[in-house]
């Protein structure tokens, strides 16, 4: 069977030679163990930890009794080097855990946790012991947990979850196959157990199933055996929302078999599985033994590609060596980077002593970085214990106090950012519990109360000699407006409103000086084969006269949609990952797939064509295209093709919904599969996303204006840090900076300073007005635009007005009843607010007609069961459970 191009399958495993100074560094042959990678200290690179497994076995072919049994079982401890290729034994101070196999671990930064198994003397305690590897004097320390617990048990699974919670699932307590899951919140002490009560789909009683937890907080559990010895082929991904209840959800797609006693690891958004055993202990062999569960575009993979039902049988390459190598079962895995380790296990009677290795696909946005790279997105790490604790006793620590995690590969960060972060949130580990106040009006010199000038007007801010004056930014005292009222042609009913009468408005801005110097590149045109872009711009680009088509099919096929993004990717390898730009420029925020505010924000206020105002206006959009609206696909290829007709005039940069794990979620793949069917939409759709890691980051206005999409975070000090990151990128192979530039949010208001925890997940933070006000005092800037959250009226202002909040969608997502704004920025760098309100629908539009109604239930079902962002500044509803309306 074949896949799409983007569709990489699963790789390839092939032996890695190792090596060890004496026979007793060697881990040798054993079977039920685990592999867990750490991330790196100062001391050391990335390792892989394994411990404990059985070395041996009793009974096979040379015994008259059936079966084997396991025996020899170990707690010894042995460590694998990553860059040097070196095995070693390690012998921990403390009391070590007693000998057992078949046991789960999870990794919280320099830490190993263990949990559970059986051994000798039958099952192991539910205690969980901690190997710290921060230092070079390894220890073992045992965590004291109180009230009641898993109890008990073997053949579970373990893993850290969002970067705080230990949660264990399934296994076998001796009596029964069980399917109940706990957690363990690293950041409240003292710490204890929590049976969870998940909604939605919860998977069967299972036992010797794999779980991984990939990067946005989601524990995949799959495979495994029930209680009567059938193997499953099922998965299910595990989140907690954010008001504290957790929810299971079948996973999509077709697994290649059912199996138990597999191993499986994310790297990026790829669930890795291999290996494993079908009912009466027999092997998985040919190409089910290698598997991908690819969580973005909800499809499995084998070697062939994609896999259209599942099958225990052989392969038809059963003579391939590489699958022979994967005949296995009780093996382990983790990753590091782009690589895939697996070590051990069992084939048949026959312990294994090998270690295998596999990378991840180039094509997929997952496995842009190095084996050790200097940083990877949400991974903080070098974080260390004492006795009895999980919480870090060094400052490195998040901003709830969790331990720092390393993702598959996770290495360390920016230590100063760190420490930063720590130092204005040292109560963090608290429930912030914010207090929503008015806004209080800053002192700021009166501003004029002249007419607000228009499009061209503001292209003639000069001096009486002519020449540029040096001017400071400064945001004008009225905003013009489309009357709410207005229905129809809109082209008159325009009126300039004092600042003051927002409701959500009442700062002014304190100019700063900076300094004026300025670069600007140029960029040569990239068309597109037989002007595909023209033929875009002429179908779409119709600011007064556009409506949604009758039909949701897309004019543009799968082949088109490659041409565009190869032709505005030329354009985008070329320019700078902060681009240098000059004003007058208009600033767009959030658009979120409403084409048809986009039109009507170029209907009103100019739009760029020759027969607009491109000539002498340019055009900046802030990121998040795709997603929620009912036609992202309009919206994205227009602007792309507006960027390959004008490369020096139109700008885009990148949003946290431009990244395939967020736009598979919340409705671009859905419309791309919906619109296009379902080989050409998936294809389209990876393709939009490959393109996605080009874009360029952030922006910089005549040096003064910054403009990004989310904020500064927590670990952003200086434009240079977002220059130095390198594209293409995705959101799995950035760093924390990526993290805070794409995801991070002002907080409340102008009272909250310092940095808080962002509501929005763990990881994430928000930043006060006096993160702002030295973030721009030491680049010598005067502004911040951002993006990201929805505002009642389309604009708001933050710290003292140096930061200002933008988003063009109107009534977002239904729901929201807000107006949509824009920001022209004058060359004498006058900031102007532009707004239009939400209206109706027409009522004899398509998007009314009964059969529209049905086409777009699609979206409305996917709004309702992911909400969007509560308006910033607006409580949040108590009955909104779901943690993904945050993204």
């Amino acid at each position: 069977m074949g896949s799409k191009p983007w569709l990489q399958p699963a790789p390839t495993y092939r032996p890695l030679d190792a090596f060890w100074d004496s026979e007793e560094d060697a881990p040798g042959a054993r079977c039920g163990h685990t592999l867990t990678a750490v991330a790196p200290t100062k001391a050391h690179g990335p390792r892989l930890i394994l411990f404990g497994g059985a070395t041996a076995i009793e009974g096979g072919a040379s015994s008259s009794a059936p079966g084997i049994r396991l025996a020899g079982v170990t707690n010894s401890v042995h460590s694998y080097d990553v860059l040097t290729r070196k095995w070693t034994r390690i012998r921990p101070a403390g009391d070590p855990p007693s000998p057992r196999a078949a046991h789960a671990a999870g990794a919280v930064g320099t830490m190993v946790v263990f949990q559970g198994g059986i051994g000798p003397a039958g099952h192991s305690t539910d205690d969980l012991y901690v190997l710290d590897l921060t230092n070079d004097k390894y220890k073992w320390h045992r965590v004291v947990v109180q009230g009641q617990g898993p109890g008990p048990r073997y053949g579970h699974v373990m893993d850290l979850v969002a970067q705080r919670f230990l949660v264990t699932v399934s296994g076998n307590d001796g009596k029964r196959v069980l399917s109940d899951a706990w957690a363990l919140d690293t950041a409240q002490k003292p710490y204890v157990w929590q049976r969870l009560n998940p909604d939605g789909d919860r998977p069967s009683a299972r036992m010797y199933a794999t779980a991984s937890a990939r990067s946005d907080g989601m524990l995949l559990l799959c495979g495994g055996r029930d209680s009567s010895g059938t193997p499953l082929a099922d998965a299910y991904g595990l989140l907690m929302h954010r008001n504290g209840q957790w929810e299971w959800t079948l996973a999509p797609g077709v697994s290649p078999s059912p199996r138990y006693q597999q191993a499986a690891v994310f790297l990026g958004a790829r669930l890795h599985v291999t290996g494993g055993a079908l009912r009466g202990g027999r092997a998985i062999e040919g190409e089910a033994a290698i598997a991908v569960l690819d969580t973005a575009a909800g499809v499995w993979l084998d070697r062939n590609g994609l896999v259209a039902s599942s099958k225990a049988t052989k392969g038809h390459s059963e003579h391939d060596p590489s699958l022979e190598l994967m005949r296995r079962c009780r093996h382990a895995a983790a990753s590091v980077g782009v690589r895939i380790y697996i070590y051990g296990g069992l084939r048949g009677d026959i312990l294994l002593d090998d270690l295998l290795v596999a990378e991840n696909s180039p094509f997929q946005s997952d496995i842009n970085t190095p084996v050790q790279a200097p940083e990877r997105a949400f991974s903080l790490t070098g974080s260390t214990i004492n006795q009895y604790s999980l919480s870090p006793s060094s400052p490195v620590q998040t901003s709830y106090g969790i331990p720092a995690s390393p993702l598959s590969g996770g290495v360390s960060v920016d230590k100063k950012s760190i420490d930063k972060l720590v130092e204005a949130s040292v109560a963090e580990v608290e429930a912030v519990r914010p207090v929503w106040q008015a806004a209080q009006a800053a002192s700021a010199s009166p501003l004029d109360e002249t007419s607000v000038p228009d499009d061209k007007t503001q292209t003639a801010d000069r001096g009486s000699d002519g020449s540029d004056i040096e001017a400071d930014v400064r945001l004008h005292s009225r905003a013009v407006v489309v009357a709410r009222e207005a229905v129809g042609n809109l082209g008159g009913m325009v009126r300039q409103l004092s600042l003051d009468q927002f409701e959500n408005e009442s700062r002014r801005m304190i100019p700063i000086s900076s300094d004026p110097s300025h670069l600007n590149k140029k960029f040569i045109r990239q068309k597109s084969p037989q002007g595909l872009h023209k033929k875009i711009i002429s179908n779409l680009l119709r600011p007064r006269h556009w409506k949604p088509p009758a039909s949701r099919k897309f004019f543009l096929d799968s082949y088109e949609v490659g041409e565009l993004c190869h032709a505005a990717e030329q354009i985008f390898m070329q320019e700078p990952t902060v681009l240098q730009l000059r004003a007058p420029i208009k600033v767009f925020g959030d658009l979120h797939g409403q084409f048809g505010d986009l039109m009507r924000l170029f209907d009103e206020y100019g739009f760029p064509s020759t027969a607009g105002d491109i000539t002498y206006i340019d055009y900046l959009f802030l990121g998040d295209y795709v997603d929620r609206g009912q036609h992202s696909l309009e919206t994205i290829t227009l602007l792309l093709a507006l960027k390959i007709e004008y490369p020096e005039s139109v700008h885009l940069i990148r949003g946290n919904h431009e990244a395939a794990d967020i736009n598979a979620l919340f409705g671009f793949r859905l419309e791309c599969i919906e619109r296009m069917g379902e080989n050409d939409g998936i294809w389209a759709w990876t393709r939009f996303n490959q393109l996605f890691n080009h874009l360029p980051l952030a922006a910089l206005i005549e040096k003064k204006i910054i403009c990004m999409h989310g904020g500064i975070g927590r670990s952003i000090n200086s434009v240079e840090q977002i220059e130095k990151l390198e594209r293409p990128i995705t959101m799995d192979a950035g760093s924390i900076v990526l993290m805070d530039l794409l995801w991070s949010d002002p907080t409340e208001n102008d009272s909250v300073e310092g940095l808080r925890p962002n509501a929005r997940g763990p990881g994430l933070v928000t930043f006060g007005p006096d993160r702002v006000a030295d973030f721009c005092k030491k680049n010598k800037l005067q502004l911040i635009i951002r993006a990201h959250e929805c505002v009642m009226d389309g604009f708001e202002r933050f710290a003292h007005g140096q930061l200002i909040t933008l988003f063009s969608a109107t009534n977002y997502c239904g729901t929201a009843n807000n107006a949509g704004a824009i920001l022209v920025i004058g060359r004498g760098l006058v900031v102007v607010p532009k707004l239009i309100h939400p209206l109706p629908p027409p009522v004899h539009s398509p998007e009314a007609s009964p059969e529209h109604a049905v086409d777009d239930t699609w979206m409305q079902e996917l709004n309702i069961q992911r909400p969007p962002t509560p308006i910033r500044g607006r409580p949040q509803p108590d009955h909104d459970r779901n943690s993904l309306a945050y993204i």
